[in-house]
């Protein structure tokens, strides 16, 4: 029997960094703690070992480290598509070792978490994913990875060659098989008793007793009703508090319907964070990983997913350095992944942040340029084997986004329609829709039009035009390859690449006479005039600008005419090409291949859903300038502006808007109404402060009107079931009168002493992510001082998912954050015991925002303000308290703000208003009881 490897630590020195300091474990085993230069001196060529070096080089003040021995890099190479916060607590939470209660300990702690995955990868070498793993160590050794000689010692095999083969991940993949059209599903319904029972038998016989639970899961068994006509689904709008358990509350319906009826229930939100958390809770449902593979899936877009296409282009020939070890620690990954799924999977979010976006982001195909079956990794495609694992699941876990767009483009998409749906955030469903059905005559979109059929056009990009995934496909048929000419030519109308330096070029097309280019034409037309229209202030430079569309300016119609042309002549020969690819599957259908039928199909549906649905919707928007002005008062379908959009002071991008007025009329035609059964579920379905005593109805209808339940032909079941917390004695919520809200020094001097005070464990939001940054830049300091680790939305590099798992991990963390920090945020325990809001989260003054107020509020704008801003604060508050014994304190930093916004909060809160130091002295004593 072979003896194990022997493993080798390097020898360097350990780091751990707090801002402006360092703590450091010397070769020597002493520990120093030192001020930034210092340290900076001391690591200087010596590679320390460390968790996170951007972030490492951030806190010392430094533009980076040079080489280090990076912890996290060695996580993800010995344990890949396993999480971890990307601290010294995270990773030791991860390895189940004590957590370090200081940077002292946290130093020390360091060459034993990397003993640890060492170890964990020698116990392992002989694991499948295993077999090119020295080889890959060696070729990311040769491209510099510091821990190539740790990690080939570990395997045993020290003198390893450099194998750039081991980057070609799909040769160990597994390729998926077609199966037999799966039959048409059953409509045999789930009673309440029988959900009740199924939930009984997920929970087990130990489980704590919730009524509460039981109740929302025999409402929601409505939904899995028989559809009794056709376009009226089977409706329940469940509200249910948070502590309910509604998870597992529909999953019990959910997955009984399921089994007995054949057919997979989509069970949809708003955050990938939620997505995670379900898809976690249901291994209660099927607790043995391979059968929870087979019966949950996850499904987003294919811009999620890592492209092998992609991976394939970028590791062909001699990546450079730093990308040769990103795409090794890629590599690594996708022989582990779960599902390939790089935006909120398995993958490590923090990875982004160690190499920079350009390494990773790039390995999705986030440009709609996917060949599908013309690629040679179409059979390994982590996408494909999603679509067909859904089939056949019994629970599909996807996103608003996705069933949206999927609706929106017709028939259900990729995946079919489900004929089942969960809609978990239901309050999101507004906002969902909204996106989904709207349309950008913008630069940007635009050109990312003609970058799709013409593909690169110079420099460095990797962009596959049309004729490259149509090639194989239309070979020497003159018919074809006339139309893909002639649409190709009439492509070069989108702007050209570079347009936005010449954007704002004040030079005009005389009047009458078409522009070189009619859309760069057009965008400069409508940058004049929402320049013309738009109030001219001190910082206007820093800010996007918008105006409404009428009245037109002289140059804008004459400008959006020629435009309309133009795209008329590209529409017509891709129209022709599509038609034609489709009528092969007729003509030659006793010559094609499947594999061939496949591809005509794929390239066909790609031509109407990437370029021919948008240029409908742009040459509608076009005759809508050409048309007469609304009359004023009218209530129309649509809103339409112009903008002007500004990154970082610099003119980025300009053009049209449409949405529609209510966007859930689209939704209630194109995904709800298909349904068979819908489920739309939120913690704050409602507005109960709207709700009168003469009309105790008014709240139950505003959440129809919101979810598009009102544009349906048969009533939704209502339900409510209470939260179980005792939000009286757990909570408190204070309204600080003493702060002026627009001084960025006091603002952040009373974060900085209600963190103190709470110990940690705040959770800032902001309205404006340059007063988050403002105020991270004049507290983060004094709080590393005091032991408190701030992070932030918009200033670290992470993603948000990431973000949450480290302020989970570290019990004393802070973390400033804005909207998307609001919902979805599941962080029970001390760690989150305080929250802290800059201002009244009132909805942004736009033109969209004007008409809905106008149109939508039945005659009460001031309310629908009201019932916007009491969402967010009732939405934010339900992140304080996840679990019984839990406890917060809410704090709201506007004295302005009206009482009657707080009265959406639970029943029972206690809310006071008080000066700043009686509300820090109030957060110390309420969070040290118990």
């Amino acid at each position: 029997m072979a003896s194990p490897p022997r493993l080798v630590l390097p020898d360097v020195p350990a780091l751990v960094a707090g801002v402006g300091r360092a703590v450091l474990l010397t070769r020597d085993g002493e520990i120093e703690t030192l001020p930034a230069a210092a340290a900076a001196r001391a690591i200087q060529g010596a590679a320390p070992m460390l968790v996170h070096a951007p972030a490492t080089a951030r806190r010392l003040g430094l533009n980076g480290l040079g080489e280090a021995h990076d912890l996290l890099e060695l996580f993800a190479f010995c344990r890949p598509a396993e999480s971890c916060a990307p601290t010294p607590r995270g990773l030791a939470l991860a390895l189940d070792l004590p957590q370090p209660k200081d940077e002292a300990a946290a130093a020390a702690l360091l060459p034993e978490i990397a003993t640890l995955l060492l170890r964990h990868l020698a116990d392992g070498r002989e694991h499948p994913r295993n077999r090119d793993a020295a080889g890959l160590a060696a070729r990311m050794g040769e491209a510099g990875w510091p821990w190539a000689d740790s990690v080939l010692a570990a395997l045993g095999d020290p003198k390893a060659k450099p194998d750039a083969r081991a980057y070609k991940v799909w040769r160990r993949l597994p390729e998926w098989e077609d199966a037999a059209p799966p039959p048409p599903a059953a409509a045999f319904p789930v009673e309440p008793a029988e959900a009740r029972r199924r939930l009984a038998e997920i929970l087990g016989p130990d489980a704590e007793q919730r009524p509460q639970q039981a109740d929302y899961a025999s409402a929601a068994a409505g939904a899995f009703a028989p559809r009794a006509h056709p376009g009226a689904p089977a409706l329940v709008l469940a509200e249910a508090g948070t502590g309910t358990g509604k998870t597992l509350g529909y999953v019990a319906p959910a997955s009984l319907w399921a089994e007995r009826n054949g057919a997979p229930v989509w069970i949809s939100t708003y955050t990938r964070n939620l997505q995670r958390q379900i898809d976690q809770e249901t291994a209660r449902l099927f607790p043995d990983p391979e059968e929870r593979r087979r019966r949950v899936v996850l499904r987003k877009g294919r811009e999620n997913y890592l492209c092998l296409l992609n991976l394939d282009d970028m590791t062909s020939g001699v990546p450079v350095p730093h990308l040769a070890v990103a795409l090794g620690l890629v590599a690594r990954w996708a022989l582990a992944t779960r599902d390939g799924d790089l935006l909120g999977g398995d993958f490590p979010g923090w990875m982004v942040e160690l190499f920079g976006p350009g390494a990773i982001l790039p390995l999705a195909d986030r440009r709609g340029e996917c060949i599908r079956s013309a690629c040679p990794h179409y059979k390994a495609c982590y996408v494909e084997h999603s679509i067909r694992r859904a089939q056949a699941a019994r629970i599909v876990v996807a996103n608003h986004a996705l069933v949206m767009v999927q609706a929106a483009l017709g028939g259900g998409g990729e995946d079919g329609a489900p004929l089942r749906i969960v809609f978990d955030e239901g309050h999101h469903l507004f906002d969902a829709a909204d996106s989904a059905f709207s349309a950008d005559l913008t630069g940007a979109e635009m050109t990312e039009l003609r970058r799709w059929l013409l593909g690169a056009e110079g420099g460095r990009s990797r962009a596959r035009g049309l004729r490259r995934r149509l090639e194989e496909l239309i070979g020497e048929k003159p018919e074809l390859n006339a139309q893909l000419e002639a649409a190709l030519q009439a492509a070069r109308a989108l702007p050209l690449p570079g347009w936005t330096t010449r954007l704002a070029q004040s030079s005009r097309a005389a009047a009458g006479e078409e522009a070189p280019n009619p859309a760069e034409a057009f965008l400069r037309a409508a940058r004049e005039q929402v320049l013309a229209r738009t109030r001219e202030a001190r910082e206007a430079g820093l800010y996007d600008s918008e105006c409404d569309l009428f009245p037109l300016t002289e140059d804008l119609p004459i400008a959006a005419d020629a435009l309309a042309r133009a795209l008329h002549r590209l529409e017509q020969p891709l129209v022709l090409l599509r038609d034609r690819l489709a009528a092969r599957l007729e003509e030659e259908a006793a010559e094609l291949e499947v594999g061939d039928r496949i591809r005509i199909e794929s390239a066909a549906r790609s031509i109407e859903n990437r370029a021919l649905r948008p240029l409908r919707a742009w040459r509608q928007m076009l005759a809508t300038i050409a048309a007469d002005p609304p009359a004023p008062g009218e209530r129309p379908t649509f809103v339409d502006w112009l903008s002007l959009a500004r990154r970082g002071g610099q003119e980025a991008d300009a053009g049209m808007h449409r949405h529609h007025l209510d966007p859930t009329e689209p939704f209630a035609a194109a995904v709800a109404a298909p349904a068979h059964g819908l489920l739309i579920t939120s913690a704050t379905l409602r507005d109960e402060a709207e709700a009168a005593e003469d009309d105790p109805d008014i709240a139950w209808r505003e959440a129809e009107a919101r979810t598009g339940a009102a544009h349906l032909p048969i009533p939704a079941i209502r339900a409510a079931v209470p939260s179980p917390f005792d939000y009286a004695a757990r909570t408190r919520c204070l309204v600080v009168t003493d702060v002026a809200k627009d001084n960025t020094g006091q603002v952040a001097a009373a974060f900085q002493a209600l963190f103190l005070a709470a110990g940690g464990g705040g959770l800032g939001l902001f309205t404006a992510i340059r007063r988050l940054r403002e105020v991270h830049a004049r507290i983060a300091g004094p709080l590393e001082e005091a032991g408190i680790p701030l992070y932030a939305q918009h200033v670290d590099a992470m993603d948000n998912a990431t973000l949450v798992d480290v302020f989970r991990a570290e019990e004393q963390a802070c973390l400033l954050g804005t909207d998307a920090m609001r919902d979805g945020v599941d962080v029970p325990g001390r760690a989150l015991r305080l929250l802290v809001f800059d201002r009244v989260p009132w909805p942004r003054p736009t033109i969209l925002h004007r008409e809905r107020r106008l149109h939508l509020s039945g005659g009460r704008p001031k309310e629908y303000d009201d019932r916007v801003a009491r969402h967010r604060l009732r939405q934010a508050f339900g992140r304080l308290i996840r679990r019984a014994d839990d406890k917060g304190v809410f704090v709201m930093l506007d004295p302005r703000c009206p009482s009657r916004l707080l009265h959406g909060l639970p029943p029972g809160v206690l809310i006071r208003r008080l000066g700043l130091a009686q509300a820090v002295a109030e957060t110390r004593a309420f969070l040290a009881e118990d």
